[in-house]
């Protein structure tokens, strides 16, 4: 019996698969990687009743057309996404955040993401991917990860094992939420600029660019003047630290960041706020909001906290 599996009939906008990432590994340049939205990508796997670190397929913008083959099997998509299941007799539209049944011959139609960039498409089953240094999260720059570190491509075949049946009726009601301001942390480096490029950091309205991808957000506004240096001696990078480059224009490390870098670091997106940043598409505003670490802290705690809370309220 052949087994089960997709066909991809449209492979999408940067479609790979994520999970938690990948880590202790910064010592040898190799960043985290992961899932771009931690939250929507666990609630994936919760709604689909596998393990917290199980492989998902995340698309930005545009998701794949999939062809199913096989027995039944269940999936859900998060994020805030327009798609629809094509069955031989009719059309159902779907809605986030809800698990749904597909048979033999159905297809799945990612059409797009609604104002947003991510989204993430769990089965009742397990991805046959091979892992990399225990994850298997792609990042096509370093070619690490599943599917020999590249996109999902078009007439690939994504074969799928030990899928499991649930209630299809699985559902979280939840809605994506947006906040006015990304909170930060200063930097290592916030003294290299003049207080007015410190008062237009926080100050003024920065506008994403479409030079934004998985491994930065590049950010464009009035200019940060930069007093000191505009180039240090490389240091390492984390997840979510804003570098500015002689242009005067921020650049927001994200998940496949590189792990040193020589632009001066005016500060560091909070970890409960990373989920929202990386869902803002090319043309969003962004404004930046200066809290202490201790009250970060708390917010991440909090942040993790409501994840457990939905967790637990999917039925």
């Amino acid at each position: 019996m052949t087994m089960s599996h997709f066909k991809v009939i449209r492979s999408g906008i940067n479609t790979t698969f994520q999970d938690l990432g990948r880590k202790n590994l910064y010592h040898f340049g190799i960043p985290f990687s992961g899932a771009m939205d931690n939250r929507n990508y666990l609630l994936s796997n919760a709604i689909a009743g596998n393990k917290e670190n199980a492989p998902v397929i995340e698309f930005a913008f545009q998701g794949p057309l999939l062809k199913f083959k096989g027995e039944r099997i269940n999936f859900n998509i998060t994020g805030n996404v327009n798609f629809n299941i094509i069955k031989k007799k009719n059309i159902i539209e779907g809605n986030c955040y809800q698990s749904y049944t597909l048979e033999d011959e159905d297809e799945l139609d990612i059409l797009s993401t609604n104002s947003s960039v991510y989204g993430y498409l769990a089965i009742s089953g397990e991805f046959d991917i091979q892992f990399q240094w225990d994850s298997c999260s792609t990042n096509t720059k370093a070619k690490i990860g599943a599917n020999d570190g590249k996109k999902i491509d078009k007439d690939q075949q994504v074969n799928i094992l030990n899928s499991h049946s649930l209630n299809s009726s699985r559902k979280l009601e939840y809605l994506n939420s947006k906040i006015e301001n990304i909170r930060v942390i200063k930097g290592t480096n916030f003294n290299y600029f003049s207080e007015e490029g410190k008062k237009i950091f926080f100050e003024n309205e920065f506008t994403v660019t479409k030079l934004s991808d998985r491994m930065g957000m590049r950010l464009e506004g009035d200019k940060i003047e930069n007093v000191v240096d505009t180039n240090i001696k490389s240091e390492g990078l984390i997840k979510g630290v804003i570098q500015v480059p002689a242009d005067g224009n921020p650049i927001i490390m994200l998940s496949d960041h590189g792990t040193i870098g020589g632009y001066p670091k005016i500060g560091i997106v909070i970890s409960a706020d990373y989920d929202k940043l990386v869902q803002l598409p090319p043309g969003s505003k962004i404004k930046f909001k200066e809290i202490e670490l201790l009250e970060a802290e708390m917010l991440f705690k909090l942040y993790q906290m409501e994840t457990q809370n939905l967790i637990l309220k999917i039925q």
